[in-house]
């Protein structure tokens, strides 16, 4: 799965200043600075996660299936909640009665809980998008990944009122045997993607439609972004691409769990 590069707002920035150091300890250190700055105290690496009694294990295998069956289509959208962007897609979801998964950042989850709850409250899914969006997890040691990996799922479970996330989506796609175990452990599918629409690179409303359009055949789970800079490409693409895809057949649904 192709790594989205820097310059992608805040953390691009945490991922530019963290390249030539020691990578756990300057992540964590980040995560600590980001958590601090949501407006709540700092989550504790060690502190206690839901009971693993509680939590059923799932599937270790990266989920790229529709449940929706072979004209389905998963709608993605990663990086958020964003207070104006978020409310954007939740309109659009909700004016053509599409349901999709929401990727979310830790930090975002913590400094926008209401939004996560609107998230739920619409009948969208949670899933996990690490802590501080690190597309260097992979290289980072096993204790930097579980730091992000379990203080994210509590953010975000936290934040939604006591929703788990149901999906765990590595930043960039930066996947490792131990992070997908360690999140199918704590019932979170990873979850990848089929289709890339690069729209966190502002190509254009007509020409994130003409990507997906292109590369739908891959498979049916689509990446969009809420979060991360200005999404008001994102949004309008979704305009056009929602009715149209319902339009030729397409059903919209969740990844397989």
């Amino acid at each position: 799965m192709a790594r989205h590069g820097g310059g992608r707002g805040w953390y691009g920035k945490v991922v530019g200043a963290a390249l030539g150091v020691t990578m756990l300890a300057v992540g964590a250190s980040v995560w600590t600075a980001q958590a601090g700055n949501a407006g709540d105290s700092s989550p504790k690496a060690n502190a206690p996660a839901t009971p693993v009694s509680d939590v059923k294990p799932v599937a270790v295998t990266i989920a790229h299936a529709s449940d929706a069956g072979a004209r389905g289509v998963n709608i993605t959208i990663d990086d958020g909640p964003d207070p104006v962007w978020t409310p954007q897609v939740l309109g659009l979801l909700r004016e053509y009665g599409v349901k999709a998964t929401f990727c979310m950042v830790g930090t975002q989850a913590q400094a926008h809980p209401d939004l996560v709850k609107k998230v739920v409250a619409a009948g969208h899914r949670l899933c996990n998008h690490s802590v501080s969006h690190n597309t260097a997890m992979d290289k980072a040691s096993q204790t930097y990944q579980s730091q992000q990996i379990l203080d994210a799922e509590r953010l975000i479970t936290k934040a939604s009122g006591g929703v788990r996330p149901m999906y765990y989506r590595a930043p960039g796609g930066a996947f490792t045997p131990y992070s997908r175990q360690l999140a199918a452990s704590r019932g979170m599918r990873p979850l990848g993607w089929n289709v890339d629409t690069k729209d966190f690179e502002r190509p254009g409303a007509h020409a994130i439609v003409a990507t997906v359009e292109r590369e739908l055949p891959n498979g049916p789970t689509l990446l969009f972004h809420d979060a991360g800079g200005d999404r008001s490409q994102t949004v309008e693409a979704l305009r056009l691409l929602l009715p149209r895809l319902k339009e030729q057949g397409y059903s919209f649904g969740f990844p397989v769990r």
